[in-house]
């Protein structure tokens, strides 16, 4: 669109050739302008000027539209028309939740403990279409044009909004079986002699770093299996591979129904953070977006999911 469409004064042509296209006169415009009506007179003067077309026949007695002024204030009725629509329903996803929301989730814990519970969301909102985006990868909301996520661990955008929902634990667990083959280790510093798998995404990698309060200890972990993947690996301690590091909201329900036991239980992996939803902005933040800030809060309430499991 050419940015001059936009100029003040050209508004106020338009406003000036549509009140003497209403009221049949510059008196009768300029009375409903509250504006003289040589000015009402100069505005839609200089408008002929600027689009070189004579938009008004005047006389002593009357004015009249002409062919091309008619066509101009059909279509500016129109524009204006689509305009007032337009603002109508940006004022009406503001107040009601309906339309689409773009989620971004992470892809593991956005499967197994989010995606079961969207359904829900959806069912007490009907006019509301969910776009979720499961994946691992950092996602820049703001530029991708999401109205949420959910992140796990620390944050470092302060362009966003951020909500915590629950604290984010790592914790270490292995099989029974595992743990009556190898044993188990009593110490951070006995983890070097285990086969421990490896997820390949902390930031410390392939340095585990674990933390009793204030006591700190660094190891350098080794074992058969490396991966991006918390999932693959969770396959691998169940099998009985080796000792697993990773959030407990991966193992809660493997703990729950014994196919995995904490080791060193007064240990975990620092750098813990936390489970957010994050949003662009908290001003002027649509309707359907505010619905799933409510919703998600709610389900969070008396716990994470996986703490109820």
């Amino acid at each position: 669109m050419n940015s001059e469409l936009l100029d003040n004064r050209h508004s106020d042509e338009i406003a000036a050739l549509l009140a003497v296209a209403d009221e049949g006169s510059f008196v009768a415009a300029g009375r409903r302008l509250q504006r003289h009506p040589s000015i009402v007179s100069k505005r839609v003067a200089a408008m002929e000027a600027r689009l070189g077309v004579r938009l008004i026949e005047r006389s002593t007695r009357q004015v009249r539209l002409t062919h091309a002024g008619a066509q101009l204030v059909e279509r500016l009725r129109a524009a204006l028309a689509l305009i007032s629509q337009a603002q109508q329903e940006a004022a009406l996803g503001a107040m009601e939740a309906r339309g689409t929301l773009r989620l971004a989730l992470p892809a593991t814990m956005g499967r197994v403990w989010l995606a079961p519970l969207l359904p829900e969301f959806l069912k007490s909102h009907p006019q509301i279409a969910v776009v979720a985006d499961y994946s691992d990868r950092f996602v820049d909301i703001i530029a991708e044009g999401f109205d949420a996520a959910i992140r796990i661990g620390e944050l470092n955008d302060n362009r966003l909004i951020a909500k915590k929902l629950s604290d984010h634990r790592r914790i270490l667990c292995a099989s029974a079986d595992y743990l009556a083959q190898h044993g188990r280790p009593a110490t951070p510093e006995e983890l070097s002699s285990h086969n421990c798998l490896r997820f390949s995404g902390f930031a410390n990698f392939p340095e585990w770093r674990l933390c009793n309060g204030k006591r700190q200890e660094r190891v350098a972990v080794k074992g058969a299996l490396t991966a991006n993947d918390g999932e693959s690996l969770l396959a691998a301690a169940r099998a009985g591979v080796g000792i697993l590091a990773a959030g407990e909201w991966l193992m809660s329900r493997d703990l729950v129904e014994g196919r995995l036991v904490r080791v060193l239980p007064q240990w975990s992996l620092d750098g813990q953070g936390g489970i957010y939803l994050v949003r662009p902005s908290a001003k002027f933040s649509p309707a359907t977006t505010l619905a799933f800030k409510e919703w998600i809060e709610r389900k969070f309430a008396n716990g994470p999911p996986w703490a109820l499991a």
